[in-house]
């Protein structure tokens, strides 16, 4: 038996990176994934090469940002399958800026993405779990969430938000049986990053040098933690995080 088998998961962004390595993996493993973008034929793509290899995916447009959005694709979810077992509050922006320049509407960019898209998927997902009688929501977040760095105000506030998060809808959906944990990867080798380097002051040298494991994480490695926390193995595991940093938090030297 597949450890995920005949389960519903949601993946938000999971036309690539992070995302997209997350519903391949609970593919594999037995889930029925809808793969979420803010561009169909992005997440279409995807869905059709799952598919392809006899696996039931299906794909939804949608932006987190937006309610009306958030609760349609639950719904479209329900309508295909009949329930949702998973939510992957995965979809997410970078924004890197001066803090002293950094636009007010950049910055609700970036919480209404990174931030408010969770809690809107999560508090939609929630409404179909717990009369079903449980689920699991799994939000990706970041070594950000726990550190701060220069010119991510925006980008560090959402995240240390979204943790927080974690913690309130963990303990007070444990009564439902909802488990909800958060996954904080550092530098993950995806689309994101390499845009990110372009305006983030850092190379390929420096995230090496930084990481006590010496190299950039897989986007295959984050999955295997949610993975973890989406099955049986993680049942007692709510209102947490999981850091696959490869040591970045703990390292306090040079």
């Amino acid at each position: 038996m597949k450890r995920l088998q005949d389960k519903v998961a949601i993946i938000t962004g999971s036309s690539m990176g992070i995302g997209q390595a997350i519903a391949e993996l609970f593919a594999e493993e037995g889930a029925r994934v809808v793969i979420n973008s803010r561009q169909l034929a992005r997440a279409q793509k995807v869905a059709d090469a799952l598919q392809a290899r006899g696996y039931e995916a299906l794909p939804i447009e949608a932006d987190v940002s937006r309610k009306a959005d958030v609760e349609r694709m639950v719904q479209e979810t329900v309508k295909r399958w009949g329930r949702l077992d998973i939510l992957v509050n995965n979809a997410g922006i970078s924004m890197i800026s001066p803090s002293e320049e950094l636009a007010e509407e950049k910055w609700r960019q970036a919480l209404d993405i990174n931030l408010t898209g969770p809690f809107l998927c999560a508090q939609a997902a929630a409404r179909v779990m717990i009369p079903q009688g449980g689920g699991v929501i799994i939000n990706i977040s970041s070594i950000l969430g726990e550190v701060g760095l220069p010119m991510r105000a925006a980008y560090c506030a959402s995240k240390h938000g979204l943790n927080g998060l974690t913690k309130v809808l963990g303990t007070e959906w444990s009564k439902y049986n909802i488990r909800v944990n958060a996954i904080n990867p550092a530098y993950i080798r995806t689309p994101m990053d390499v845009q990110d380097q372009a305006t983030g002051g850092y190379t390929d040298e420096d995230i090496k040098r930084r990481t006590p494991a010496g190299r950039f994480g897989e986007p295959i490695e984050v999955a295997k933690a949610a993975l973890f926390l989406a099955g049986e193995e993680s049942s007692y595991v709510t209102g947490t995080t999981i850091n696959v940093d490869g040591g970045w938090i703990a390292y306090g030297g040079w």
